[in-house]
């Protein structure tokens, strides 16, 4: 098939840090790639691929300080998708609601994928006033605001089965937290966590500009206590290591999580993962097998002292069986045909009578 993947340009493909949808962007292009599918990546210019890149602006937005407008890039990228959306079997969009108003008043098949949260109430009309555009979610649980919504199809996120893996010569020693600091992601609570447990914890985590007063007010002064490490982003490189030290990663969310991909990423390393019961989190995460569920702190800290029952070896093996990049792109592959023949004149009907 000839397909477009069309991104963000906040972030290069993959980003160098931080930047959750755009890694998703990337292990998906890479893994049609390898099914054998010709693959135009529309992202920007600092993006690594092994599809053929277009470059929609010279480096990812996020790190271009010459930017002023940041929506001018991709409007234009929107534009040039459109002016070739012909050489294309099926477009595939990562950009929200931003597609709409455009794709629909053209042939070719589309799909955008939903990444973010949808308890917004100010996105619902564009997705009521347009209906028809196919909806993937990457999980059953983030549908639930929008449970209206034309979705197509809940493919869940997946990772190249090689990117992470255990390291049989590690010796966990602290409890990790890897994401944004926002209220949201309550580091807060993995702070107590560790402590209560008597354990250390190594946070790697970015600061968003947007949550810089929230960090330097809730969250700074917490730094100080003895148990806690702050190390900061961290890149690709630095994760498998990072996370096959720790003995479980720390996802204590206060929030409707669509995915929650480090939850993921700990368990490609035969990390368990201690969660709140939070969005997607009984969907990703089996209790007693790959992690643990809990409800509030003080199962959080009880559930620190039952990690020894958990087995590594296992939850890598849940982790091939579920959560591989590609089986996520087979998945798409499968929702791509589908789309094409929805949009096939009904000629072999015709011709059967």
């Amino acid at each position: 098939m000839r397909i477009a993947q069309i991104a963000p340009l906040t972030e290069s493909v993959p980003p160098k840090l931080y930047g959750g949808t755009e890694r998703i962007v990337s292990y998906l292009t890479e893994e049609l790639v390898a099914l054998g599918h010709d693959v135009t990546l529309f992202a920007s210019g600092d993006s690594i691929t092994s599809a053929r890149l277009e470059a929609m602006c010279p480096r990812a937005l996020r790190l271009d300080k010459s930017i002023g407008d940041p929506m001018a890039p991709v409007f234009m990228m929107l534009e040039t998708v459109l002016r070739r959306a012909d050489e294309f079997d099926v477009l595939h969009f990562h950009l929200d609601y931003m597609p709409f108003s455009l794709f629909t008043r053209q042939p070719v098949p589309h799909v955008t994928t939903l990444h973010g949260r949808l308890d917004l109430p100010e996105i619902w009309p564009h997705y009521r006033t347009h209906r028809t555009v196919p909806l993937i979610s990457i999980s059953d649980s983030q549908r639930r605001p929008m449970a209206w919504a034309n979705w197509a199809s809940t493919i869940h996120h997946g990772l190249p089965a090689a990117l992470l893996r255990p390291d049989p010569a590690a010796q966990p020693g602290y409890l990790a937290f890897i994401g944004r600091i926002s209220p949201e992601k309550r580091v807060d609570r993995a702070i107590e966590i560790a402590g209560r447990a008597g354990l250390p914890l190594k946070i790697a985590a970015k600061v968003d500009r947007a949550d810089l007063d929230y960090f330097e007010e809730q969250i700074r002064p917490l730094l100080a206590q003895p148990h806690v490490e702050f190390i900061g982003e961290i890149s690709d490189a630095e994760k498998g290591p990072f996370l096959a030290g720790a003995r479980a990663l720390l996802f204590p969310i206060d929030w409707p999580e669509p995915f929650g991909l480090v939850m993921i990423e700990a368990m490609a390393c035969g990390v368990p993962v201690i969660a709140y019961r939070h969005g997607s989190v009984p969907e990703v995460l089996e209790d007693g097998l790959t992690g643990f569920i809990v409800e509030d702190m003080e199962a959080a800290v009880e559930a620190v002292a039952k990690l020894p029952l958990l087995s590594r070896p296992a939850i890598r093996r849940r982790f091939e069986q579920r959560f591989t990049a590609r089986r996520m792109a087979e998945d798409h592959v499968a929702l791509y045909e589908r789309l094409v023949r929805a949009r096939e004149p009904s000629v072999r009907a015709m011709a059967a009578e």
